[in-house]
């Protein structure tokens, strides 16, 4: 973690198609299925079914007590790159890069971030425990997904 990047990131390689994860992480449902952190509960109604740049979707979430968060897109690359914001300007990316396996089978590597470089309570969080928990989550997350993917190949 570094207060001046503002970012934790952690790196996974899961032996599956990079556009069948990056579908499961477009798909709003199944982000509480993937989540690490144990904060996400569930998708919340009249959002989309599959994400796109600019597209809003809310969250269930439970940290403590539980609460309702909106997120909006703000990158997108198909099959390659997501990045979604809530109000405080925490952001959340996915980025996949096809690689291999160390015995040359395809695989994806993906990397999850949280930045918060651009957040209002940046100094807040600076001082707070949150970024180190995150990472935390982070890493859970990416074994989930990895768990997730392979199940359904």
């Amino acid at each position: 973690m570094s207060k001046r990047t503002r970012k934790v990131s952690a790196s996974r390689v899961i032996e599956a198609d990079r556009q069948a994860i990056f579908d499961v992480l477009a798909d709003p449902a199944m982000h509480p299925v993937i989540d690490g952190s144990g904060t996400v509960r569930d998708v919340q109604s009249g959002g989309p079914e599959r994400l796109h740049l600019g597209a809003r979707f809310g969250m269930s979430m439970k940290v403590g007590v539980p609460y309702r968060i909106l997120n909006t897109v703000v990158e997108f690359e198909e099959g390659r790159r997501i990045a979604w914001r809530h109000f405080h300007g925490h952001r959340w990316r996915y980025e996949l890069e096809d690689t291999t396996t160390d015995d040359g089978r395809p695989a994806t590597l993906v990397t999850e971030t949280f930045d918060w470089s651009r957040a209002l309570t940046k100094v807040w969080l600076d001082l707070s425990s949150y970024p180190r928990h995150n990472l935390q989550g982070i890493k859970k997350t990416l074994a989930r997904l990895d768990d997730h993917v392979r199940a359904r190949v």
